[in-house]
């Protein structure tokens, strides 16, 4: 399974539109309305009300995941999108910030993601008297794979099954939704363009011409010596 094309189908799901808005921007326009999640914060203004305003501050003072909570969360998000030929892992595209401002954005998402992160060490230790970022590769791959595949996981795996689909759509969001993720789908929005007239060869088709005022006001081909 090419796990970075069933991502991209995932994360079509979840992306912001402010985001997606922001993407489709040229380079030599600043953003005026779209907010970028950096180092775990908010930081653009995107004209707000004084009430969204204090809460992204309340938001941004907080912070919730300890050291190893978040050294964990980076390795997990690294094996859901790790880096290859295409582009950077989803710790390259902020993921792991992303994930702690999402958390304290939605309080909903705290005790999930907790539980399932102290969830993953207790397995580990029982299999592997370590926690989960002290293993090895092949150790970390090898419980991932038990609750990777929610169909195929056994019965008593089930609150790493749902621990893990969460961690999955968030690290799925948050890349895609970062400019290294946007590059790697492609996607390119909404781009200014200049319209120079319907083509000479369709005119004639349907017997229609534009006027010489026409030619001059609305109407400029880039081969025309008008």
């Amino acid at each position: 399974m090419d796990r970075r094309k069933s991502l991209k189908v995932l994360a079509f799901g979840t992306l912001s539109t402010g985001v997606l808005l922001d993407a489709c921007k040229t380079e030599d326009k600043k953003a005026t309305g779209a907010a970028v999640v950096k180092d775990g914060k908010d930081t653009m203004p995107a004209g707000r009300m004084k009430e969204e305003e204090a809460q992204l501050k309340q938001v941004n003072a907080q912070t919730y995941f300890t050291t190893h909570e978040m050294a964990t969360i980076t390795v997990l998000a690294d094996i859901i999108i790790p880096k290859d030929d295409v582009s950077g892992s989803a710790s390259d595209a902020g993921v792991p910030d992303f994930i702690e401002f999402i958390v304290k954005d939605k309080p909903e998402f705290k005790v999930p993601m907790r539980g399932g992160l102290q969830w993953m060490d207790q397995q580990c230790y029982k299999r592997f008297n370590n926690a989960f970022v002290n293993c090895t590769s092949k150790e970390q791959i090898e419980l991932v794979d038990m609750i990777a595949y929610p169909k195929k996981a056994k019965k008593e795996m089930q609150q790493g099954v749902n621990f893990f689909t969460l961690m999955r759509n968030l690290t799925a969001s948050g890349f895609f939704t970062s400019p290294i993720g946007v590059k790697d789908v492609g996607y390119v929005g909404n781009q200014p363009n200049m319209w120079n007239g319907v083509p000479d060869d369709v005119l004639k088709q349907y017997g229609l011409s534009y006027t010489e005022q026409e030619m001059k006001e609305c109407a400029t081909y880039p081969d025309s010596n008008s």
